[in-house]
Protein backbone atom coordinates (compact mmCIF):
# COMPACT_ATOMS: atom_id res chain seq x y z
CA UNK A 1 0.00 0.00 0.00
CA UNK A 2 2.79 2.33 0.71
CA UNK A 3 4.17 1.84 -2.70
CA UNK A 4 1.37 2.58 -4.07
CA UNK A 5 0.74 5.89 -2.22
CA UNK A 6 4.02 7.02 -2.99
CA UNK A 7 4.08 6.20 -6.95
CA UNK A 8 0.52 8.23 -7.25
CA UNK A 9 2.16 11.50 -5.13
CA UNK A 10 5.02 11.33 -7.38
CA UNK A 11 2.74 11.01 -10.73
CA UNK A 12 0.80 13.64 -9.32
CA UNK A 13 3.67 15.68 -8.13
CA UNK A 14 4.70 15.14 -11.91
CA UNK A 15 1.49 16.48 -13.30
CA UNK A 16 1.83 19.71 -11.29
CA UNK A 17 5.09 20.84 -12.38
CA UNK A 18 3.67 20.51 -16.19
CA UNK A 19 0.61 22.89 -14.70
CA UNK A 20 2.94 25.29 -12.94
CA UNK A 21 5.35 25.42 -15.89
CA UNK A 22 1.83 26.03 -17.82
CA UNK A 23 0.73 28.76 -15.67
CA UNK A 24 4.77 29.90 -15.90
CA UNK A 25 4.20 30.40 -19.33
CA UNK A 26 1.18 32.27 -19.14
CA UNK A 27 2.92 34.82 -17.01
CA UNK A 28 5.44 35.55 -19.33
CA UNK A 29 3.06 35.05 -22.14
CA UNK A 30 2.29 38.69 -24.06
CA UNK A 31 -0.15 37.47 -26.47
CA UNK A 32 -4.21 37.20 -25.65
CA UNK A 33 -4.45 34.04 -22.89
CA UNK A 34 -5.92 30.39 -24.55
CA UNK A 35 -7.27 30.27 -21.32
CA UNK A 36 -9.43 33.37 -21.32
CA UNK A 37 -12.77 31.61 -21.22
CA UNK A 38 -14.78 34.06 -19.98
CA UNK A 39 -14.72 37.00 -17.16
CA UNK A 40 -14.39 34.93 -14.69
CA UNK A 41 -11.94 32.53 -15.98
CA UNK A 42 -9.00 34.09 -17.85
CA UNK A 43 -5.53 32.78 -17.13
CA UNK A 44 -4.21 35.75 -18.00
CA UNK A 45 -5.48 38.19 -15.49
CA UNK A 46 -4.42 35.94 -12.81
CA UNK A 47 -0.52 35.22 -13.87
CA UNK A 48 -0.46 39.19 -14.79
CA UNK A 49 -2.09 40.01 -11.25
CA UNK A 50 0.52 41.67 -8.52
CA UNK A 51 -0.30 38.70 -6.78
CA UNK A 52 1.41 35.98 -9.30
CA UNK A 53 4.47 36.91 -7.98
CA UNK A 54 6.69 36.89 -4.90
CA UNK A 55 9.27 39.50 -4.26
CA UNK A 56 12.03 37.99 -2.28
CA UNK A 57 14.96 39.80 -1.46
CA UNK A 58 14.55 42.26 -4.19
CA UNK A 59 13.40 39.84 -7.39
CA UNK A 60 10.04 39.19 -8.26
CA UNK A 61 9.69 35.38 -8.27
CA UNK A 62 6.53 34.25 -9.92
CA UNK A 63 4.02 32.22 -7.33
CA UNK A 64 3.82 29.50 -11.18
CA UNK A 65 7.77 28.64 -10.63
CA UNK A 66 7.97 28.25 -6.84
CA UNK A 67 5.25 25.95 -7.68
CA UNK A 68 7.48 24.21 -9.82
CA UNK A 69 9.91 24.04 -7.26
CA UNK A 70 7.78 22.73 -4.62
CA UNK A 71 6.17 19.73 -6.72
CA UNK A 72 10.02 18.98 -7.59
CA UNK A 73 10.81 19.07 -3.73
CA UNK A 74 7.54 17.10 -3.15
CA UNK A 75 9.05 14.47 -5.83
CA UNK A 76 12.42 14.37 -4.10
CA UNK A 77 10.70 13.26 -0.34
CA UNK A 78 8.29 11.02 -1.43
CA UNK A 79 8.92 7.42 -0.36
CA UNK A 80 12.19 8.66 1.51
CA UNK A 81 10.80 10.83 3.99
CA UNK A 82 7.28 9.74 4.80
CA UNK A 83 6.13 12.34 7.17
CA UNK A 84 8.26 15.25 6.06
CA UNK A 85 6.24 14.62 2.47
CA UNK A 86 3.36 15.41 4.97
CA UNK A 87 4.59 18.03 6.28
CA UNK A 88 5.69 19.50 3.10
CA UNK A 89 2.13 18.77 1.42
CA UNK A 90 0.18 20.53 4.39
CA UNK A 91 2.47 23.41 3.49
CA UNK A 92 1.80 23.55 0.21
CA UNK A 93 -1.36 23.00 0.40
CA UNK A 94 -2.08 26.25 2.95
CA UNK A 95 0.12 28.17 0.46
CA UNK A 96 -2.43 27.28 -2.79
CA UNK A 97 -5.34 27.80 -0.41
CA UNK A 98 -3.76 31.48 0.31
CA UNK A 99 -3.85 31.92 -3.26
CA UNK A 100 -7.01 30.51 -3.26
CA UNK A 101 -9.08 33.33 -1.79
CA UNK A 102 -7.07 35.67 -3.51
CA UNK A 103 -8.45 34.35 -6.65
CA UNK A 104 -11.74 34.13 -5.28
CA UNK A 105 -12.19 37.37 -2.85
CA UNK A 106 -9.28 39.69 -4.30
CA UNK A 107 -9.40 39.65 -7.93
CA UNK A 108 -12.69 37.79 -8.88
CA UNK A 109 -11.20 35.84 -11.17
CA UNK A 110 -10.20 32.00 -11.78
CA UNK A 111 -7.84 30.55 -13.46
CA UNK A 112 -7.43 26.86 -14.50
CA UNK A 113 -4.14 25.92 -14.44
CA UNK A 114 -4.45 27.30 -10.50
CA UNK A 115 -7.62 25.32 -9.46
CA UNK A 116 -5.70 22.23 -11.38
CA UNK A 117 -3.25 22.63 -9.13
CA UNK A 118 -5.01 23.31 -6.07
CA UNK A 119 -7.05 19.56 -6.58
CA UNK A 120 -3.63 18.13 -7.61
CA UNK A 121 -1.83 19.50 -4.29
CA UNK A 122 -4.68 18.75 -2.06
CA UNK A 123 -4.78 15.04 -3.39
CA UNK A 124 -1.69 15.01 -2.53
CA UNK A 125 -1.93 15.98 0.98
CA UNK A 126 -4.18 13.89 1.37
CA UNK A 127 -1.79 11.27 -0.57
CA UNK A 128 0.93 11.83 2.10
CA UNK A 129 -1.34 11.51 4.92
CA UNK A 130 -1.96 8.13 4.35
CA UNK A 131 1.44 7.24 2.83
CA UNK A 132 2.61 8.71 6.44
CA UNK A 133 0.37 6.15 8.29
CA UNK A 134 0.95 3.37 6.23
CA UNK A 135 4.58 3.55 7.47
CA UNK A 136 4.19 4.21 10.69
CA UNK A 137 2.15 1.37 10.92
CA UNK A 138 4.54 -0.34 8.72
CA UNK A 139 7.91 0.25 11.39
CA UNK A 140 5.71 -0.22 14.37
CA UNK A 141 4.99 -4.22 13.07
CA UNK A 142 8.77 -4.83 12.58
Amino acid sequence: MYKALTVLIVVLCLAGVVISGMALGEHYNTKPSPCSINDRWDCGIVNHSPYAVINVRGYSVPVALIGIVGYAFLIALAGRFPRLTAIAALIALLFTLRLTWIEWKVLGVWCIYCVSSQAVIVLVFLLSIGAATSASRRTSRL
